[in-house]
């Protein structure tokens, strides 16, 4: 897939990179980590980052153009993450969105994707929203 021309500029930053690294603050003692990250991109001018969390952990935002921003701590156990949202914030003119809670995982014998999206949302309680299985077209990377 072509690269958007917006970021061509940050092209070099494509690809997945591992290492090592240190951290330190006055209020902590230092420490040393690993770390895996990805910059990808889906051909239009939104850079993708991703980066995993130790012991199974995961955290995601995920900021929608219709004004919603969520962000989701979970865990992963095998090829199943379940998550719930921490934080929703929204602009003034989005719809109002309250909770969300996020089931993903591989099934069947061709290991098709799944996933389950429950919402609380314009003063509804939390409740089945989206669910779709799809199938894997490519490998990606």
């Amino acid at each position: 897939m072509a690269i958007h021309p917006d970021l061509e500029p940050l092209s070099f930053l494509l690809g997945r990179w591992e290492g090592a690294g240190i951290g330190g603050y006055p209020t902590i003692e230092s420490f040393r980590f690993g770390q895996e990250i990805r910059f990808s991109h889906n051909g239009k001018p939104f850079l993708i980052y991703t980066s995993p969390r130790p012991d199974n952990q995961v955290e995601v935002m995920l900021a929608h153009p219709t004004g919603i921003v969520e962000i989701y701590l979970g865990e992963i156990s095998g090829t199943r993450i379940e998550m719930a949202t921490d934080v929703v914030a929204r602009t003034a003119t989005a719809k109002e969105v309250t909770a969300g809670h996020r089931l993903y995982g591989l099934v069947g014998p061709g290991q098709d994707l799944a996933y389950a999206y429950d919402m609380a949302a314009v003063e509804q309680e939390l409740q089945p929203h989206l669910s779709a299985q799809l199938k894997r077209v490519s490998s990606g990377e």
